[in-house]
């Protein structure tokens, strides 16, 4: 079937995919680039990989022997560089089809493709661009392209002008040598009204200092008052702080703590200097002065042969190292289309592993040589070092001595609890550790808390490294083995009280049981676990939700849970006063009133029937009270 306006052709025949320029630019603007400011950066990076292919010409020169240079004066955007330039059929085969490039001509397979000005892709590890499309970024900003380029390879070549308009449609035409005197290319835009915050002067300056500040090349920039044979403001006047020479190691550090201060807004804690020179990359990584967040993940500054190509390159280190963020400039990391982020390869991968031993050798050098740095660096980030010593048993050996840990001695560092506790106690919850410290830390036992991400795993591991010590899990039986127990003349006086206290919180599975233990000013402790709460629940459930023969199986089954346990201490006034009580009602609205309290200052989640419990047994003493004064 032929459409009305298509000409017929024979069955089976290729046909040629017709694009639609507008639309395509559309998908770009919205799919790939993350902003139509990237316009700035392609015509940069086209300009860099022609001065590039024009050096493979002539190796022998000065790095900075051809340049390139900026003008944007609110009318116009230009870009002129002294790069390898185009002949007529590069025009022809290179600007005028989409995604072709150089490499793909030369019957290279595409797996890598590569863009540049002309047949400038010999070579991809000497070239920025990938993929053929960037040229079309400036249709984000502008209707036309006007090119005018010289090719630097034939001698006495004529220019070349190249429109390109945003319907689809180009015009070739050949011009005299004169037009452009010397090899190389001029990128001309007329911004539409619609793009002038990304087109005037001042953004166009900005633009070029964002991307272009670490460029081997120079970079001028003029807004029109120069003046004829102006050379404009540099953009790049310095090379970056790691490939400059320093009279000194401290002027160096001091420089590149000054650089990272000036990228990131903040004075480093420390500096670590980046050498990868298999990949060609350098840089440095910035010891934030300030904790973050477990798990969150700052993007580091990713240059890509001087080239900014990412602000928030999340994958150029693993998950552990947030406590620092990087900026780097590499020549062999592969970009992904857009150029806004790393493609994910082996070569990422080696990377990302060599990037981590350098952060682990500096964790290295400072426990070694600079506990001062060290004991900073750890007070501060001491969770990001915790989750590296869990995978890697060097810097456990290394550092778990030094790791903070709150224990019923404070915050202290392993080491300096272990001397004084040859047994050390590891709580499985924050609640818990909340629950016994204040009891613990009196009878003399030794409890770390091991509610808190990796700290279980790790204070289980301190006997690898001190071997004299022993850690072991708390369990309730271990801290009740440790409370005095009462005479048997107080424990008989007390037993009926005790019964109606039973009474009164078997609905929470809770026995009572009468002890001696500091401080006296604790009148009762809670002990009950998450554990033991989420396996009388499920219990309970289990049974409502059966009957019969299975309900009392299970019944059977319930009354085998672990139970919570309220100790009273003998030692406390208040308590030698409640079992004396001989009202019934008195009796349980007082042993309500104690395992409320008890429950509040073990500081975990009140489920409703205990919040119920704590009002009531509070407004029941109180009317008590009232009546005993009438």
């Amino acid at each position: 079937m032929t459409l009305p306006d298509t000409p017929s052709s024979p069955a089976g025949a290729d046909r040629t995919f017709q694009v639609d320029l507008r639309g395509l630019v559309d998908l770009l603007s919205h799919h790939l680039y993350s902003s139509p400011r990237v316009y700035l950066r392609e015509l940069l990076q086209n300009a860099v990989d022609a001065l590039t292919a024009r050096q493979s010409l002539a190796p022998a020169g000065p790095a900075d022997a051809f340049g390139i240079r900026l003008f944007a004066d609110g009318s116009v955007v230009r870009v002129e560089d002294d790069g390898v330039g185009l002949t007529e059929a590069d025009v022809h085969t290179f600007l005028a089809t989409i995604g072709r490039s150089s490499k793909r001509a030369m019957g290279v397979p595409p797996a890598e493709p590569i863009r540049g000005w002309g047949r400038i892709a010999e070579q991809r590890a000497d070239f920025i661009g990938q993929f053929g499309i960037g040229l079309l970024s400036c249709f984000l900003v502008a209707d036309e392209i006007h090119v005018v380029s010289r090719s630097a390879r034939t001698p006495d070549a004529p220019a070349v002008e190249w429109r390109g308009r945003g319907d689809g449609s180009y015009t070739v035409r050949t011009l005299p040598a004169s037009a452009r005197p010397r090899p190389g290319t001029t990128v001309t835009l007329t911004p539409r009204a619609d793009a002038g915050e990304w087109t005037r002067p001042a953004q166009v300056h900005a633009l070029a200092r964002h991307f272009g500040s670490l460029l081997r090349h120079p970079v001028t920039f003029d807004d029109g008052t120069a003046g004829p044979g102006g050379q404009g403001a540099p953009v790049n006047p310095d090379p970056a702080p790691w490939a400059r020479t320093h009279p000194t190691p401290g002027a160096r550090s001091r420089a590149l703590a000054a650089y990272g201060e000036q990228v990131f807004g903040f004075t480093p804690l420390d500096t670590i200097e980046l050498d990868l020179p298999a990949v060609g990359l350098k840089g440095i990584a910035c010891v934030l002065p300030d904790a973050v967040p477990a798990g969150r993940r700052h993007g580091h500054r990713v240059h890509v042969k001087g080239m900014l190509l990412s602000e928030q390159a999340e994958e150029i280190l693993p998950d552990w190292a947030f406590f620092v963020r990087c900026v780097v400039d590499a020549e062999s990391l592969r970009p992904t289309a857009s150029r806004e982020s790393l493609y994910e390869d082996d070569t990422l991968a080696a990377v990302r592993d060599a990037l981590a031993e350098r952060l682990r050798a500096w964790i290295a050098r400072a426990a070694a040589s600079d506990p001062e740095l060290l004991g900073r660096f750890l007070q501060v980030h001491h969770l990001a070092v915790k989750s590296l010593a869990v995978h890697d048993d060097e810097i456990m050996r290394m550092l778990l001595p030094w790791l903070p840990f709150e224990t019923t001695d404070g915050h202290a560092t392993l080491d300096e609890f272990a001397r004084t506790h040859r047994t050390v106690l590891v709580t499985s919850s924050v609640e818990e550790f909340r629950q016994v410290a204040a009891i613990a830390s009196a009878a003399g036992l030794g409890v770390v808390n091991g509610g808190y991400t990796y700290d279980r795993e790790l204070v289980h591991r301190l006997p690898e490294i001190r071997p004299e010590v022993s850690v072991a899990d708390l369990d309730p039986g271990t801290l009740t083995a440790h409370l005095d127990p009462v005479d048997r003349e107080t424990e008989l006086a007390a037993a009926a009280y005790l019964a109606q206290a039973r009474d009164a919180l078997a609905v929470f599975d809770c026995d009572v049981a009468l002890r001696t233990f500091q401080p006296a000013s604790a009148p009762a402790l809670l002990l009950d676990s998450r554990e033991a709460r989420h396996e009388r629940t499920r219990s309970q459930l289990a049974r409502e939700q059966q009957g019969g023969v299975w309900g009392d199986i299970l019944g059977a089954l319930r009354q085998e849970a672990p139970r919570a346990q309220l100790i009273l201490n003998q030692l406390n006034p208040l308590v030698r006063t409640a079992v004396t009580i001989g009202e019934p009602e008195l009796a349980r609205t007082s042993a309500e009133a104690l395992y409320g309290q008890a429950a509040m200052l073990s500081r975990r989640p009140l489920r409703p029937a205990e919040s119920s419990l704590i009002n009531r047994s509070f407004l029941d003493l109180l009317a008590h009270a009232l009546r005993k004064d009438s």
